[in-house]
């Protein structure tokens, strides 16, 4: 009992559970990218138009952002990078898409945009491709 109500952590666990998280974040938000690449022209009509780039250009930042960067989070690689643009995303969805509905609409979107932040602040860990070549 007294494991379960320590602070420390050693370096092991810290780096399977940036695995775990950034695993999990990347295949899920791989699924929400992969449906719009797949529907494209459905989405395209109805797509947000952010910054004035047009709905379309809207459409395939998204895209690029949760399919693509997603997946170089699963594998690890320039991750504290690749998060941004699905950071850019979640706080879009968030905050205009979903008008700050925090226990409605935009849960989802929330806890996404949490997990990736915390992949910013902690990095990959040490099972990632950033961590095997020592970035």
């Amino acid at each position: 009992m007294k494991k379960l109500m320590s602070i420390h952590y050693n370096p092991f666990t810290f780096n399977t559970s940036m695995l775990v998280l950034r695993v999990a974040l990347g295949i899920l938000m791989m699924s929400h990218g992969y449906d719009k690449l797949i529907h494209i022209n459905d989405y395209k009509a109805e797509f947000l138009n952010f910054l004035g780039i047009g709905s379309t250009g809207s459409l395939l930042l998204v895209v690029f952002a949760e399919f693509f960067c997603a997946l170089f989070i699963v594998i690890g690689l320039f991750t504290r990078i690749v998060a941004i643009p699905i950071i850019i995303t979640m706080g879009v969805v968030v905050f205009q898409v979903n008008h700050l509905d925090f226990f409605g609409k935009a849960e989802l979107g929330t806890l996404y945009l949490a997990g990736f932040l915390v992949l910013i602040l902690c990095g990959p860990g040490k099972f990632s491709v950033d961590g095997i070549a020592g970035k």
